[in-house]
């Protein structure tokens, strides 16, 4: 029986278990698209989560503090979280866009160049659009354009 360690060390980084083609199988079909919903779905509801319990903390924490110090502490505190939760709220969309392109069958392929963006590229990072070759090339512009 694996010990714990090595089935965690076995498992994707979302706790998922790395999808294993069997031969001949073709490039997202039913069961890749059903794994991919199912990660994305989990992701969801953990940012979901997450959300709730900063709204219970920010809920159970807030007080007006006399002291000018300790007021400026905490709005600065909430403030972080606030941010942070808007960077989940927008990867929330991001998230449902792409079950939208699983629920399409539009999923998997590279919007820039159409070739397919790969299994392990997508468990890596489950909203990505690109490939790695046209992502690369895109941060290239993006830090040319910038500067």
């Amino acid at each position: 029986m694996p010990t714990q360690a090595k089935q965690q060390q076995t498992q994707g980084l979302s706790g998922f278990e790395p999808y294993v083609e069997k031969k001949g199988e073709e490039y997202m079909g039913e069961p890749m698209r059903k794994h991919f919903t199912k990660i994305l779905q989990k992701w969801k509801q953990d940012l979901m989560q997450e959300v709730d319990r900063t709204v219970d903390h920010m809920k159970d924490e807030a007080a007006n503090f006399p002291d000018p110090a300790d007021r400026a502490s905490q709005e600065e505190e909430f403030s972080l979280e606030l941010r942070a939760r808007d960077r989940e709220r927008k990867l929330i969309k991001k998230i449902d866009k792409t079950l939208q392109l699983i629920e399409d069958e539009e999923y998997g392929w590279c919007e820039s160049c159409g070739v397919e963006i790969g299994i392990r590229r997508l468990e890596a990072r489950p909203t990505a659009d690109m490939c790695v070759d046209c992502k690369t090339l895109a941060e290239i512009k993006e830090k040319q354009v910038g500067k």
